[in-house]
């Protein structure tokens, strides 16, 4: 299944148009942990949203770690 079967099955799913974006702040994130608090977002939303937008810039001016935090999230 493509990109596009998937997406309109996660619509029809859940009945929404709602994308969150992704776009961490260390500095408003309890516990530091950028990967944890996307999974925590993701695991509370993933019935309600059709999609997910991480937001490449934020990711990357955390440096090398921000950029594992990106690449953690999307295989989560």
């Amino acid at each position: 299944m493509g990109f596009y079967e998937k997406l309109k099955a996660t619509i029809e799913r859940n009945d929404s148009l709602l994308c969150v974006g992704l776009d961490p702040r260390p500095e408003h994130i309890p516990d530091g942990s950028v990967l944890d608090f996307n999974k925590r977002v993701i695991d509370a939303t993933h019935d309600l949203v059709c999609a997910y937008k991480p937001n490449f810039a934020f990711y990357e001016a955390l440096g090398l770690t921000g950029l594992e935090a990106l690449q953690r999230t999307i295989a989560y």
